[in-house]
């Protein structure tokens, strides 16, 4: 798709379709609205009095074929009340735009900025369009969706003193969506084509061609690691682990690096302590922290943020099997500590124990870990939103601005005594499950005694990883949810 910005009359944009956005019931306030209604012969002021169109957040109406314009369909996407009105009503309406017939069925399709608009504004409309428009359509044999493939997207404004602000947000708004997008299709792809060797192989090919350097640890180098958790999940799979670690240096910083380490389970059966049957076919998401950190660490570099970074993942299948790790072993993590496995399903927390251990080699400013961690989220905050838990204010407080502004909700859970309690072990140090009661606070405590002295925070995204039914930029499926929060995250840092 071919990108375009420009500065022009809304009625002179040579496009198959122009898109304009308004609020609800502000028609008469929208002097852009006002020259449309007037030379197309009120056709505007009929939809709003009949009802037919209201500007509702995501409302559509289209018009066609006026000799006036030279546009073959203009169409009108609400915004919804201003009162109420945030940079996600975009997001919201251009990824419903997205997948509308008139827009699929246009080869090039324009966006019109008003005066009102800005960076901000155009980041958000790129975003909202290019993830509401994506497919995975990898392993479809009949792919008719190339047929429907609008050719070049526009943004115009009238103004064209500001036409760079819409350039500098278009382009911005891309890159991220390229970024979320990466991320949905490696946790779309099925566990016998993602596995531990071909994610690296994936990270190293990234790494190549957007200024990171990338180092993988084979099994050999993991065992002279001596990462005794990540190998005892791995030992019950006939695939090796594997254990990626990633680097964006800036060019205007020497800075410590911030740290994020991503869960890299590319299929989780549960092993011994086996998942029942029903939507374990999903299980094949459960690296999607892997592939965020991987996606963020590519977004960093193609935005040249003035930071310097680190991307850890430890990958692993945890399947069941003679060799498998058992309820009731006692194993060795790479911190040295000993940890009794209560169940085996909790394998995800026992490899990112040594990757938050490795961590600690890079003495760094902060430490951000992400994983689909624990079933118990879903009885935390549902489907909504995502549990954070940290031990610096600062760090917690940069993390819900974040969230914030990328409308990528996050709530805080504490970390008390009383949680830490229940990870306690009578014959090891500690055990991997504190049972059912605050799971997943309780395995962010057993996260915590793997940090070194410095900030950190655990993101559970273990119920917002996967779309359910489809929402306005997040089609059915993996949502990818995790990059634009740590993006918007890392684009202010402010160090905690």
């Amino acid at each position: 798709m071919k990108f375009i910005s420009a500065s022009g009359d809304i009625g002179k944009i040579k496009t198959s379709t122009v898109v304009k956005f308004c609020f609800e019931k502000m028609f008469k306030d929208d002097p852009i609205l006002v020259l449309l209604d007037k030379n197309l012969g009120g056709v505007i002021t009929k939809a709003f009095s009949s009802g037919e169109f209201e500007g509702k957040l995501n409302q559509i109406i289209v018009f066609h074929n006026f000799s006036k314009f030279s546009a073959e369909k203009i169409i009108m996407v609400g915004l919804g009340d201003k009162k109420k009105f945030d940079d996600d009503c975009y997001r919201q309406a251009a990824g419903t735009v997205s997948r509308h017939t008139a827009v699929r069925k246009s080869k090039s399709l324009a966006f019109y900025f008003d005066l009102h608009d800005n960076d901000k504004t155009a980041q958000s409309v790129a975003e909202g369009f290019l993830l509401g428009c994506f497919e995975m359509t990898d392993y479809k044999t009949e792919n008719n969706s190339k047929n429907n493939m609008t050719e070049s997207l526009q943004f115009y404004c009238n103004d064209n003193q500001r036409i760079g602000h819409i350039k500098k947000g278009m382009e911005r708004g891309q890159i991220i969506a390229d970024g979320v997008i990466l991320a949905r299709r490696l946790a779309f792809h099925p566990g016998n084509v993602i596995t531990p060797e071909t994610f690296s192989n994936e990270a190293i090919s990234i790494a190549r061609k957007n200024r990171l350097k990338c180092r993988v640890l084979s099994e050999k180098q993991i065992k002279t690691e001596k990462m005794g958790a990540l190998l005892a999940v791995a030992k019950g799979s006939e695939l090796p682990p594997r254990f990626v670690i990633l680097e964006y240096k800036s060019a205007r910083g020497a800075n410590r690096p911030i740290v994020l380490v991503g869960k890299g389970i590319t299929f989780d059966s549960g092993g011994i302590s086996l998942k029942p049957p029903t939507d374990m076919d999903e299980m094949k998401g459960d690296m999607t922290g892997g592939a965020i950190v991987l996606a963020t660490m590519m977004t960093a570099s193609r935005l040249k943020l003035p930071i310097n970074l680190v991307g850890l993942i430890p990958l692993a299948e945890n399947m069941p099997s003679g060799k498998a790790l058992k309820p009731g072993d006692i194993i060795k993590s790479r911190k040295g500590k000993t940890i009794e496995i209560i169940n085996t399903d909790a394998e995800g927390r026992l490899i990112l124990a040594d990757a938050l251990d490795y961590a600690n080699k890079f003495k760094p400013q902060a430490v951000i870990d992400i994983a689909t961690l624990t079933g118990a989220a879903l009885y935390v905050l549902g489907y909504a939103a995502a549990p954070i838990i940290g031990n610096n204010k600062i760090l917690m407080d940069a993390l819900r601005a974040a969230s914030a502004t990328s409308a990528e909700k996050v709530w805080e859970m504490p970390l008390w005594d009383e949680y830490r309690e229940l990870i306690k072990s009578n014959i090891a140090d500690i055990k991997n499950s504190g049972g059912r009661s605050a799971g997943t606070i309780t395995a962010s405590a057993f996260l915590e005694c793997f940090i070194g002295e410095w900030p950190w925070a655990h993101i559970d995204i273990a119920y917002v990883d996967l779309e359910k039914n489809g929402r306005p930029y997040i089609p059915k499926g993996a949502s990818g949810i995790g990059v634009r929060l740590l993006i918007e995250l890392l684009s202010n840092w402010k160090r905690p």
